[in-house]
């Protein structure tokens, strides 16, 4: 296996790049994923606001549903079709928590 040492020295043209190029792409992402997360916070907190009374504090239900986003994220755009019977607890469901499970996760449900 290859030893790496330090290198003494300037930086070399490639190595500048290479970390110009690192750093740069950083910063973008950051900026990127500000506003999504914005708009992520603005979806909790109005779920979050639904779901009231909760045995969960509200803190622990943003952790949860910040959870359940992060968790989600390989399968945004998915759809799912639901088939359930028609029953006020399917009702609610399907109103509902299918909203709230969408809109926090990207996940479409189709009932």
């Amino acid at each position: 296996m290859r030893q790496f040492r330090r290198r003494k020295g300037p930086l070399t043209k490639s190595s500048f790049m290479t970390m110009s190029s690192a750093a740069a792409l950083l910063a973008v992402s950051f900026a990127v994923s500000a506003p999504v997360r914005a708009a992520d916070d603005a979806v909790i907190q109005k779920w979050i606001a639904e779901f009231q009374p909760s045995t969960l504090s509200k803190e622990d239900q943003k952790k949860e549903l910040e959870w359940f986003a992060k968790a989600a994220e390989p399968f945004k755009g998915m759809e799912i079709n639901v088939v359930s019977e028609t029953i006020t607890t399917h009702e609610y469901e399907s109103q509902t928590l299918a909203k709230a499970f969408s809109e926090l996760t990207g996940i479409k449900l189709k009932h």
